[in-house]
């Protein structure tokens, strides 16, 4: 039996061979300029992913598991949805430090619902990213006007995604 992370693993080797397939048949020159641009992209974000991993592994043995569970878990319901809500708005940094946090939350035992609400908060409403980026180079009523539904819509997202896993897991 196949385990999910080796499913994981073998939809991205597909990916990847068939990506740097189709490359070779357009350009023989193509799968190469692909591993140099690869090679750039991971020498631009690498710090952040070491960083990353490093705060979800200290998370991880300064959180206790029973924490973690009495406050995202799956007995945890509406708090652990208004807590994973409230995480994904302040948290800062990007994907290299929300993504390998998730996870170890996700593996100490958080509920899906928190952590799907926590990812979707995050990525539709960063604050920084709506105070750097968004409101200087768009204006403010359209910001306001993308981020209020936004704002509303991860306890939904934490609600449907926590049923969607569940009927995944019933076997």
């Amino acid at each position: 039996m196949i385990r999910r992370m080796d499913v994981s693993l073998v939809i991205l080797l597909v990916l990847a061979v068939f990506a740097g397939l189709f490359a070779f048949v357009k350009d023989r020159s193509l799968p190469m300029e692909g591993l140099y641009a690869s090679g750039r992209l991971f020498g631009s974000v690498w710090i952040e992913l070491l960083l990353g991993f490093i705060i979800a592994g200290l998370l991880e043995v300064l959180i206790s598991p029973s924490e973690i569970t009495s406050w995202l878990g799956t007995e945890s319901s509406t708090r652990g949805i208004l807590m994973g809500w409230l995480a994904g708005l302040v948290i800062p940094g990007g994907p290299y430090l929300l993504f390998p946090i998730a996870a170890s939350l996700f593996k100490s035992g958080a509920a899906p619902g928190a952590l799907i609400t926590l990812i979707t908060a995050k990525t539709l409403v960063s604050p920084i990213r709506m105070l750097t980026y968004e409101a200087p180079l768009l204006g403010w009523p359209f910001t306001i006007a993308r981020c209020l539904p936004a704002i509303l819509l991860p306890p939904l997202m934490g609600i449907l995604g926590q049923w969607v896993f569940n009927l995944f897991m019933r076997k």
